[in-house]
């Protein structure tokens, strides 16, 4: 017999037990410790799962010998005997990771019925018709989950018998036809497996708990741990509980409940519920619910118990609880309690809100928020100003607006969401099946369920607009359609969703920016004061770069000049500095080039002043401002076969000679960067006159302005030394011809491992060093990033092979070790020398973090991602300090 304990009895374990009994069951556990309603039973560890697992699906020694004692101890607390067939035991069987993930894994309730112990329920409750309703359930959830018969053969059925007897709903069906329904759900699991529904309980509870453990790794958990990077080696515990019925009439009931509300923040019990049903009919969305605030109504002798409980848990959590509850026959029961998902808005003002209520600290609350959540309250949404007509309104289950083609299959909204397209997915309800779709639609629409049904519950969680149980709403599966009254929509015709009210649209509706709360500030300000990395924007316009200045920049850490060059009216100057044979002709494009720079400049820094503007010179080849090699080809011989001779043909063939002499076989490696300044001076000191008098007109406007000056893709300190005497060189004629003092530096970006490794030498020149990560990123590991992320990066990920996709969060061993040799390099020259980074990895919260550690001195990022910086740098230094 194994020593290991695989089985803990709810009052064995605690709340800081997850990762052994995984979320819902430290959280039984510990309920039942603070003495809450909760019907007794018990948990199978992760470790079990994880052995499971590992020894190619056999059950470690000793469990299920645990498994069975633990269920003698349930016998004996409650009177009853598992699968008796006059006092009957049943339970149910979840799934509880350590971290949670609503929906993704499997569950199966009434466990221990059979065509014996099912007749002991009527008996015991004197209710045919319950009895067989439960054994109706729970042959459908195992043959679903247990066996993998879909469930939509078994709703057949039940369709079947209700449109023989005329009935609507499920819980009008009589015992005599649930019967008939049963002996039918035999005979398709007979047709089906080639065997007979397991009558032993004990055979039923060992392939379920088998079950659970493989729901581990079924596609839809895979996929939600991938998109929320929670680890493969956590395993799911199983826990194992008593039933409490909601389906014994109108006394007993079920439901899900937020301590506030999910999708605003707002301090109010927010959820749903159903009188004479379980717990699977909230959920899975198959009946629309009520709100929770009827429940008052419907169940008053429980209600106010219910609230004070509610009201308990989030205290002594300290955090907003999403609870499952079961009424049964008047008694309220506990099912389950864990911190809510919630969305962005939702979650900056409920930790804002209970710092204020004396709940939490502010360091608390800055780490309660998902820094990469908060992105999604800078979305658009539907303008209100504009009189909009719905074709349909259901329940705002995630607020947000969304417009894209219909779709109703979750297949078909990977496969064209991933192409590029914007699509919503329509759907009766959604299932955890769907997860891949609902990543890549932009919303989501179901007819049936409610606020706290699985779409509502995974799309509040992701960001995604939701509305559920918008039953006007008649699909037509087979010819790809839905109606709403007499208005036909076919799959591909576009739809907007306001997730905030509800409402359903034709087309595409305008939009706005979005206004951002009194909260979110607050939460921001609190940031700003426990971060040690200051907080920068990749900026190349005045607009971006006031924009910026909103969201709490604290300078430019990115002013990419090339990208002006790309104007209408600058281009064929550019060109002609490109295709210039004499330096003379090069300099006199450049000298028309000069005043849209300096224009360019001065508005830039004057909407940053007084924070540092890193403007980085010229950076990609020559050949990216000329027209595309092969279009011209395709020219050329249009004119050869329509007969066009003379000047013109002769102009685009020799273009075409010059973009062949400057192609390069690899150009991201060729020349480009300090490369070009170093082969042609004279445009970077073009560049460097126009920073200078941008910055000299400035100031005399009475406004100071500082600029870094970066020289970019230097590999070695004799490139930036013979560039910086360049810029020096203008500066200094400048001075001359105008007598004004500036106050600039003049630093590189670190984009090459030769350049990493050598900063004690490139320190000697360099005033600051800022990081380019993302070609950094290429020459490390030898990626060429736009054939990397297309081809072979998610291969890679799914076997493993690396966790992240490295263009997106820094690569800590490889491209990070080159970063902290260059800091440490660079500050045993120059002490306090200014380093920051200033790749996309700047936005990006666990790249944030490997910052901070390393003491970098800034982040820059996209102007729409320094609100996530800000708050992932505070989080940063609260976690390391």
């Amino acid at each position: 017999m194994s020593e290991k304990k695989y089985v803990y009895l709810f009052e064995e374990g605690k709340s800081d037990m997850r990762a052994l009994l995984g979320g819902k069951g430290a959280n039984l556990a510990e309920m039942t410790i603070i003495g809450l309603p909760v019907p007794t039973g018990f948990t199978l560890t992760t470790e079990a799962c994880n052995a499971y697992l590992a020894a190619s699906k056999d059950f470690p020694e000793g469990m299920l010998e645990a498994t069975f004692a633990a269920l003698q101890v349930l016998e004996s607390k409650t009177a009853k005997v598992f699968g008796d067939q006059d006092n009957p035991l049943l339970v149910s069987v979840r799934s509880g990771a350590a971290i949670s993930m609503p929906g993704m894994m499997d569950t199966i309730l009434n466990l221990g019925l059979n065509d014996i112990s099912v007749l002991g329920l009527a008996k015991l409750t004197g209710d045919n018709r319950f009895a067989y309703d439960c054994y109706r359930r729970f042959i459908q959830m195992f043959c679903n989950v247990v066996l993998d018969i879909e469930h939509g053969q078994f709703d057949d059925i039940v369709e079947k018998h209700k449109r023989k007897l005329s009935l609507i709903f499920d819980h009008e069906i009589p015992a005599e036809e649930l019967k008939s329904i049963i002996d039918e759900y035999k005979t398709l699991v007979k047709e089906e497996k080639g065997f007979d529904f397991p009558q032993d309980v004990k055979t039923q509870l060992t392939m379920a708990i088998r079950a659970v453990f493989d729901s581990w790794n079924n596609q839809r958990a895979i996929v939600y741990r991938r998109l929320n990077k929670i680890e493969d080696s956590l395993g799911t515990a199983v826990n194992i509980q008593c039933m409490a019925f909601g389906n014994m009439g109108l006394d007993s009931g079920t439901g899900v409940a937020f301590t506030r509300n999910p999708s605003t923040g707002e301090k109010e019990l927010y959820g749903e519920f159903l009188v004479n049903a379980q717990g699977e009919d909230v959920v899975a969305g198959i009946r629309t619910p009520t709100p929770i605030a009827k429940m008052k109504e419907e169940l008053p002798g429980v209600y106010q118990q219910f609230v004070d409980t509610c009201q308990n848990l989030e205290n002594h959590y300290r955090d907003m609880q999403d609870i499952e509850f079961t009424v049964e026959k008047g008694k309220l029961y506990m099912l389950q309690t864990r911190n809510g998902k919630r969305t962005a808005k939702a979650s900056v003002k409920v930790a804002v809100d209970m710092v204020i209520e004396g709940l939490i600290t502010i360091e608390e609350a800055l780490l309660r928020v998902d820094a990469e959540q908060i992105n999604q309250l800078l979305h658009r949404q539907i303008d209100n100003s504009v009189k909009l007509e719905a074709i349909a309104k259901g329940l705002p289950a995630s607020p947000g607006a969304a417009c894209g083609k219909v779709l109703f299959d979750a297949d078909q909204a990977e496969k064209q969401g991933e192409a590029g397209e914007k699509v919503v997915l329509v759907r009766s309800e959604t299932t955890p099946d769907d997860i891949h779709g609902i990543i890549y639609a932009q919303g989501i629409l179901t007819v049936r369920g409610g606020m706290t049904s699985h779409a509502a519950v995974v799309a509040r969680g992701m960001g995604k607009p939701c509305v559920c149980g918008c039953e006007s709403i008649k699909i037509d599966a087979p010819n790809r359609l839905f109606r709403v009254n007499q208005i036909i929509v076919k799959e591909g015709d576009v739809i907007s969703i306001d997730g905030a009210t509800g409402n359903v649209m034709l087309g595409e509706v305008p939009m706005i920016e979005p206004t951002l709360s009194d909260e979110f500030e607050t939460l921001l300000s609190w940031a700003n004061d426990n971060k040690s990395l200051a907080v920068r924007a990749n900026a190349d316009t005045p607009q971006d770069a006031a924009k910026a200045r909103e969201f709490g920049a604290e300078g430019i850490g990115l002013c990419r000049t090339e990208h002006m060059f790309m104007a209408a009216e600058r281009l064929p100057i550019v060109q002609e500095m490109i295709l210039a044979e004499t330096l003379a002709e090069r300099e006199a494009a450049l000298s028309e080039l000069l005043p849209f720079q300096r224009e360019d400049f001065y508005g830039i820094l004057k909407v940053m002043a007084p924070f540092p503007v890193t403007i980085r010179l010229l950076d990609p080849p020559l050949h990216e401002f000329l027209p595309d090699h092969e279009t011209l080809l395709l020219e050329i011989a249009e004119m050869k076969h329509q007969q066009i001779q003379g000047k013109e043909l002769y102009e685009k063939e020799d273009l075409l000679k010059q973009i062949h002499s400057l192609s390069e076989a690899n150009p991201m490696l060729g020349h480009r960067g300090c490369r070009l300044g170093i082969t042609y001076p004279e445009i970077y000191r073009m560049q460097a006159r126009a920073i200078f008098e941008a910055m000299i007109q400035l100031k005399k406007e009475g406004i100071n302005s500082f600029t870094e000056v970066e020289i970019p893709l230097v590999m070695d300190v004799a490139e930036l030394s013979l560039l910086k005497a360049e810029i020096m060189d203008v500066y200094a004629q400048l001075q001359q011809e105008t007598a004004c003092e500036l106050d600039f530096a003049v630093g590189t970006m670190l984009e090459l491992p030769r350049a990493c490794v050598t900063t004690d030498e490139i320190a000697r020149e360099a005033e600051f060093f800022s990081f380019g990560t993302n070609d950094l990123t290429q020459t490390t590991l030898g990626f060429s990033r736009d054939d990397a992320e297309g081809k072979f990066i998610p291969v890679y990920l799914d076997k493993k092979i690396i966790k992240d996709n490295p263009f997106a969060v820094l690569d800590r061993k490889g491209v990070g070790s080159l970063m902290k040799m260059a800091v440490e390099k660079a500050r045993g020259v120059r002490k306090d020398v200014l380093m920051g980074i200033c790749g996309e990895h700047g936005g990006e919260p666990s790249s944030i973090e490997f910052c901070h550690l390393i003491g970098l001195n800034y982040v820059s990022c996209s102007p729409y991602r320094i609100p996530v910086a800000r708050l992932a740098a505070a989080q940063a230094k609260l976690k390391n300090s």
